[in-house]
């Protein structure tokens, strides 16, 4: 006979009891979802602010983390990258619906090293290399075929030789100040419990809060 379970119990055992590092719960709920989700577990919504104040967000990937913060890969001269550079803070969220969980992430932008970037963009596919060239990000295509033709312009430049990594595009680390984790308990009396902390190189601290 099959040992039917409660699934919402199964997903919402533990109650944060001895969680003292962000980064190690947030490691453990990423490999949840790789088990778990069906498309793009490392999915996150990125938030920022246009100079004239306006919100702006959108969804891109994670492609790495560590105690430094959380790391993704865009265009630099596009509407996410300008605003990221000029305000040099962001916050991000992570939903994960299967598991009922979600994580909310504040802090600062920093760049990361041109080694780093020049590590990630070699391990791309060819194509996506090639598109890093040929799209002018966030700015007005007059159709298609326009895009198509800088695509064929750069595959036929760099032919077979080596594509090197465009000056516009790398990576941006978020180092938070704030990580909040959010976990589905019934009634909507869930479980929510914040680290802070006021700098890279301070201790954090840690509260629950009220659902």
């Amino acid at each position: 006979m099959t040992d039917l379970k409660d699934p919402h119990e199964e997903l919402t055992k533990g109650d944060f009891s001895g969680v003292e590092n962000p980064f190690d719960l947030f490691s453990e709920w990423l490999e949840d979802a790789r088990a778990s989700e069906p498309n793009d577990p490392n999915a996150l919504s990125l938030a920022t602010v246009d100079p004239e104040g306006l919100p702006n967000v959108r969804m891109v990937l994670l492609k790495g983390f560590d105690e430094r913060g959380f790391t993704f890969y865009t265009n630099l001269e596009s509407a996410k990258g300008r605003e990221l550079l000029s305000s040099g803070k962001a916050a991000m969220c992570f939903h994960w619906k299967s598991l009922r969980r979600q994580v909310r992430i504040r802090g600062a932008i920093l760049q990361v090293s041109g080694e780093e970037a020049d590590a990630y963009y070699q391990s791309r596919p060819r194509g996506s290399r090639i598109g890093a060239w040929a799209s002018k990000q966030s700015r007005p295509l007059e159709s298609r075929f326009a895009l198509e033709k800088e695509v064929a312009r750069y595959t036929a430049k760099f032919g077979i030789s080596d594509i090197p990594r465009p000056d516009h595009w790398s990576g941006l680390r978020l180092e938070p100040a704030s990580i909040e984790f959010w976990h589905d308990r019934p009634f909507r009396l869930h479980d929510r419990l914040q680290f802070n902390r006021s700098s890279s190189d301070q201790p954090w601290s840690k509260e629950r809060l009220y659902p």
